[in-house]
């Protein structure tokens, strides 16, 4: 079972992945001299990282895939792209 901390805690390890990971790619993208949108780049990122370790860390506690961890994991990734969305 997830609690709210644990919770939070992919929370804040999304949000700060995003924001490394954005970085990273917008600098390829500018070393390349591609046209990109900050905005839609943070949002696939932070959705992409979300699903990843929502998934990675269910797997590794040995959480079964249950409908509250299916609604978890939704959450996470609402809530990632929100504050990928409002960090841009």
């Amino acid at each position: 079972m997830i609690s709210l901390h644990v919770f939070m805690l992919g929370v804040l390890i999304t949000s700060t992945l995003t924001s490394l990971a954005t970085e990273a790619v917008k600098k390829l993208l500018a070393e390349h001299s591609k046209n990109y949108y900050a905005n839609t780049l943070a949002g696939i990122v932070s959705v992409i990282l979300s699903v990843a370790i929502g998934i990675g860390y269910m797997m590794l506690s040995g959480i079964d895939f249950t409908s509250q961890t299916i609604v978890y994991l939704v959450a996470l990734v609402f809530i990632s792209w929100l504050c990928a969305m409002v960090g841009y």
